[in-house]
């Protein structure tokens, strides 16, 4: 019961919050920023030994500084995601700019699907409604639910303005079912770690071993519909673009994990060209592969 009533004043709390404009969020993340990684030092020793295995050619110096980036940019991330529940129509549209969309809607106006493909590179959760706002057919943002139901609730709420339709995980073969026979978009955010129960796959990434969800690979072949990489640019603070990039557009024709080598490689790229807005704090490389696992794959 207690939990339940802090969950609800959180969830108030944050609503208020998010009434501030962001001039006023971004003076409230620069002490957030000393507070994680000064004073608290929030998942460094995670973030440290993350930056140190993927970008074995930095110093340590440089790494440093890529850290200290980091932590300053998770800092205002998370009040941009909490800004999502007030921000207006025209503030994401200034700030989250799509480029070269043109050939995903020409997709979709003949009546056909597409998938998206991305990652948790700069702010994605910002993305998710620009995509609603940016193309014209059904978008459904594939989600792993919280555990507190009621801040996943919340995030439901916020994450679905603007049109988006948010599938949880376990329930995308049923949506991509129900949404047959009209223009849709599943996106799929493809570089967090699988659990161990999960179907999955070894490749290298950032010079280690590392597991990669199948999903999309499994429905794309299925289902025979293009994939595009939507890639995120940061241009300043608050600001980003969007690069919609054809990833593979006849994938019954693939091999089998061929789609699932493409994106990681798109993923690493973008990151080795800008490392800082990656979420580094993330425990991506929890697992480690069976030698069997590597072995036995083809």
């Amino acid at each position: 019961m207690i939990k339940k009533i802090v969950s609800h004043l959180g969830v108030y709390f944050l609503c208020i919050l998010s009434l501030f404009p962001l001039s006023v969020l971004y003076v409230f993340a620069d002490g957030v920023y000393v507070l994680l990684y000064r004073v608290f030092g929030y998942r460094r020793k995670v973030v440290r030994e993350n930056l140190i295995n993927a970008l074995p050619d930095k110093t340590i110096e440089e790494i440093k500084v890529i850290e200290k980036r980091f932590y300053k940019y998770l800092s205002s991330l998370i009040f941009e995601i909490i800004k999502m529940n007030s921000i207006s129509r025209e503030e994401i549209e200034k700030r989250f700019i799509f480029r070269n969309k043109e050939q995903v809607q020409a997709y979709l106006d003949r009546g056909e699907s597409i998938l998206i493909c991305s990652a948790h590179y700069g702010n994605w959760e910002w993305g998710t409604l620009g995509i609603g706002l940016n193309f014209k057919a059904d978008h459904y943002p594939i989600y792993k639910p919280l555990s507190n139901h009621i801040f996943d609730e919340w995030f439901k709420r916020v994450r679905s303005r603007f049109g988006n339709k948010l599938i949880a995980m376990r329930q995308t073969l049923r949506a991509l079912q129900e949404s047959k026979g009209k223009p849709s978009m599943f996106s799929f955010g493809n570089d967090q770690a699988p659990s161990k129960g999960d179907s999955h796959y070894w490749t290298t990434f950032m010079h280690q071993q590392t597991s990669v969800q199948l999903g999309i690979e499994k429905i794309a072949k299925k289902t025979n519909q293009p994939i595009f990489y939507f890639r995120v640019n940061y241009v300043k603070r608050g600001y980003y673009t969007v690069d919609c990039i054809p990833l593979c557009l006849n994938p019954a024709k693939t091999a089998d994990y061929e789609i699932t080598e493409m994106h990681p490689h798109m993923l690493e790229d973008i990151i080795n060209n800008e490392p800082a807005y990656w979420l580094w704090s993330h425990r991506r490389w929890k697992y480690k592969p069976d030698i069997s696992s590597i072995a036995d794959r083809p």
